[in-house]
């Protein structure tokens, strides 16, 4: 009589494959390991997974390879009260001095996440300094001096800035000092071809904020995806890079649903909220890969260069692009006043913060 105990899934997986195929053929064992497949694993295949939270357990949880953070995600954490530690830790470490104790409040959240996972933590500056290259290059090198005090190395941090020209100048900088960039509220063409031309490390196109303004704009309720603007502005940014040699990483950011993080499978990276890596981790199925440095080079194009004037001229024609790095540089301030207030609610002796500039 057979044993009737239940064997480990990877054992059971295995006999299935040795009794299957032969009676079956390959492609049946590839569909059969296609079925057991999550997508989330499917699509590592492909791109590296990042992991858009501020949420340590969720961090833990999904163990991916690097994580991202901005003042909306550290809000909603600092509001949780798992993380209340952290929060009075960075209160107490900056002596009740609030722009000291956000900058301690980013970095210690940042550490905390790096325990997590094997890669990059992405940490950003003030946005109210969008528009100061001297301020923005400052905050980024007191933010890797917190980080390299409590033992974190400086290769491990992405400093996040604003796509906007001072904070691709300051990009441009920080990159031969040693310190790395991910430009953030990227929404265009002008933007991706300028931070290429600065040697940033990363770029985070916004894929769910253009697919919002066009879907505002045309009075729909969805756009189909293989017309999602969101999707074709990274697909072009992303065969642009390859083309042309740039080692500049794109990372797609800012999903709305699965089938947008799934039309991008193969982009260098992609940034990912919990609830879609929960719906991901859920599914089961193939992931073609939908970009490749082969298909890039297939179509050439024309190489840009762009000066201030050129670089202004070409992102004010881009009324999507100028409404929505405005909106997002409003946005993430407002939020990061939220969480000053917070600091303060705790550190009542604690001074106000003083403009930049």
């Amino acid at each position: 009589m057979p044993n009737s105990l239940p064997c480990p899934d990877k054992e059971r997986k295995a006999l299935t494959f040795k009794f299957l195929t032969p009676l079956l053929g390959a492609p049946a064992e590839a569909a059969i390991i296609s079925r057991m497949t999550s997508r989330l694993d499917a699509l590592k295949e492909h791109s590296l997974v990042v992991a858009d939270t501020g949420d340590i357990d969720a961090v833990e949880r999904w163990k991916p390879q690097d994580a991202t953070t901005n003042p909306s995600l550290l809000l909603a954490a600092a509001e949780d009260p798992r993380f209340r530690p952290l929060v009075e830790r960075a209160i107490a470490e900056a002596g009740g001095e609030v722009a000291a104790a956000m900058d301690a409040l980013a970095v210690q959240f940042g550490a905390e996440i790096l325990k997590h996972v094997p890669g990059r933590v992405s940490t950003e500056v003030d946005a109210r300094l969008s528009f100061d290259t001297q301020g923005s290059s400052e905050r980024a090198r007191r933010l890797i001096g917190r980080y390299e005090k409590i033992g974190v190395e400086r290769e491990r941090v992405l400093v996040k800035l604003a796509s906007t020209w001072e904070g691709i100048r300051a990009a441009r900088m920080l990159e031969r000092e040693g310190i790395h960039c991910n430009m953030t509220l990227l929404f265009s063409f002008a933007q991706a071809a300028a931070c290429a031309d600065a040697g940033v490390t990363l770029i985070s196109p916004f894929v769910g904020r253009i697919y919002d303004w066009h879907k505002q704009q045309r009075k729909v309720e969805d756009i189909p995806i293989e017309e999602d603007p969101g999707v074709e502005s990274v697909t072009r940014i992303y065969n642009y890079y390859k083309q042309h040699g740039y080692a500049t990483q794109v990372m797609g950011a800012s999903f709305r649903k699965i089938e947008q993080i799934l039309a991008l499978a193969g982009c260098d990276l992609l940034t990912i909220a919990p609830d879609l890596l929960e719906k991901l981790a859920a599914g089961r199925g193939e992931v073609p890969r939908r970009l490749s440095p082969e298909k890039a080079k297939a179509s050439p194009t024309e190489k840009q260069r762009l000066d201030e004037t050129s670089f202004r001229w070409m992102f004010n024609e881009d009324a999507m692009a100028s409404d929505k790095l405005s909106e997002g540089i409003r946005r993430f301030d407002a939020d990061a006043r939220k969480l000053e207030k917070l600091v303060v609610s705790l550190a009542p002796a604690a001074p106000a913060v003083p403009q930049p500039g």
